[in-house]
């Protein structure tokens, strides 16, 4: 094993072995090609790294809001000067086009900075007391020791989305990068080391969630827990985490609607349905899971919508002319397989791909054929359960009371689209849409400074913005007194 393709633990402000001292191996998706191993740390390294974390807080929560903004600054700066490297990482632990893989290390840079800029505006209060003389401050304080979870599908964004608004705040943090995707992480480690963040409060220990995951969910001494992926593994997190009462902020998964109404460009709408479902090969939480078209346009949307699809380049994601890399794994491949076979037992059609990908370059890879069902009802497994995958279901209402009543015949309530230029309607979903992030006239995509949460089985709590930012701090009530 080279030492090239070996990366360790990053402890308390050094690469250190696994204490099991085994390793996993990282692939390529798109070619099958090993790209490196990593450790595999276990509950000991979860030990270390949260020991590191502990006894890094107090003088880290110590320095001055605009001490930390610099170090968010300067690492901000390595990833833009690295952007490319970053990207060329992203992509080939991923699958994710080069294109997209870009833009994912701009929205990494721009959670950076959006939480160095706020570091000074998580303020407290001061509230006139009952006794002469006395005020009643409610101040803001770090929790502590964070551990974040990160899920695969954006693993440097996720890992920034974690990290800056936690050490921003004053706290310290764990990190645990998914295992099918952690060089991206592990290059940001480095980034942080080059930084030189204060060792110990940021720690990146790599694993699965059995050896590192539920370990450090569990640490006693881990004060608040912010996770994204599944909506199964948030549950078990959840209850783990009842057992020392830690507060839980969880991303977990989607199933958004995409409502196109009969006033709407249909040009628009057709190509944010299609990036909103096909970007990244389909694994966004937020992805265009069921497109509900109204019955008067429902023809002309269809027509436009399969051709577009047909036009999609599922190939090799370093290529600048891809528009779909592979899926992340077989496994994640053949979950979408399954739930495709399901929809067509249950009556769907499919208009276009529904198979795997085969011959040549494929061969090597896990790539998924860009795939439209029609003939899809609302009664059907597709609807309900998160396909992850490219695949586009197509859906009839016949006006806008059908299409809100079956958008939210849902357990999700992440992300959800609308296509519509009559305000009333708009002004509508505000209040009758079941969903924690709405997009009027546009495809998706959060920006750093928004709020992105969900609302039922689409977890707790949120991210980004200055609603996420005050996630990573607690109040404190002083009753002063001279």
């Amino acid at each position: 094993m080279s030492t090239e393709q070996t990366h360790k633990l990053f402890i308390n402000g050094e690469w250190v072995l696994p204490d099991g001292g085994s390793w996993l191996p990282v692939k390529n998706p798109a070619t099958g090609e090993k790209l490196a191993d990593v450790a595999r740390g276990n509950a000991r390294d979860v030990d270390r790294a949260v020991a590191a974390a502990k006894n890094a807080f107090p003088a880290w929560a110590r320095k001055t809001a605009t001490e930390r903004a610099d170090y968010l600054y300067a690492l901000n700066r390595l990833i833009e000067r690295d952007k490319e490297r970053l990207a060329a990482i992203i992509t080939a632990e991923m699958g994710k086009p080069l294109k997209e893989a870009r833009a994912e290390v701009e929205f990494a840079t721009g959670l950076l900075r959006f939480a160095a800029e706020n570091t000074r505006r998580l303020q407290g209060e001061i509230i006139p007391g009952s006794m002469v003389d006395e005020k009643i401050l409610i101040d803001r304080v770090p929790h502590g020791v964070i551990a974040g979870i990160a899920a695969w599908n954006f693993p440097l964004a996720l890992s920034a989305r974690k990290i800056a608004p936690a050490v921003a705040a004053g706290n310290t943090i764990v990190l645990k990068p998914h295992e099918l995707t952690p060089l991206a992480s592990l290059a940001l480690a480095k980034l942080v080391e080059e930084a030189e963040f204060p060792a110990g409060v940021i720690n990146i220990v790599t694993g699965d969630g059995p050896d590192v995951g539920v370990p450090l969910v569990a640490h006693k001494d881990v004060k608040l827990i912010t996770m994204t992926g599944s909506t199964p593994a948030g549950k078990k997190i959840m209850a783990a985490a009842a057992e020392n009462l830690k507060e839980v902020r969880l991303e977990l998964g989607g199933k958004a609607p995409f409502i196109v109404m009969e006033d709407a460009d249909i040009d628009q709408a057709v190509e944010a349905a299609v990036s909103a479902r096909f970007s990244n090969c389909g694994q966004v939480c937020t992805s265009n899971e069921r497109t509900y078209v109204h019955e008067a346009v429902y023809d002309e949307f269809a027509a436009k919508l399969r051709d577009r699809i047909a036009s999609l380049k599922v190939g090799d994601p370093t290529h600048p002319d891809t528009d779909i890399g592979p899926k992340v794994s077989l496994p994640e491949l053949e979950k979408v397989s399954e739930i495709v076979a399901k929809a067509v037992s249950q009556g769907a059609e499919i208009e276009l791909g529904g198979h795997r990908l085969t011959g040549k370059a494929y061969d090597s890879g896990v790539f998924y054929a860009p795939t439209l069902l029609t003939h899809v009802t609302q009664d059907m497994d597709i609807v309900h359960n998160e396909v992850f995958g490219p695949v586009l279901s197509l859906l009839r209402v016949r006006d806008f009371d059908d299409a809100l009543e079956k958008a939210n015949d849902c357990r999700y309530g992440l992300s959800a689209y609308l296509y519509t230029k009559d305000l009333g309607r708009i002004m509508r979903m505000t209040r009758e849409l079941e969903f924690g992030e709405v997009y009027v006239n546009r495809g998706g995509g959060e920006e750093p400074q928004g709020f992105h949460h969900g609302y039922k089985e689409s977890g707790l709590g949120g991210e980004d913005g200055q609603h996420g930012l005050e996630a990573y701090v607690q109040t404190k009530t002083v009753y002063l007194n001279a």
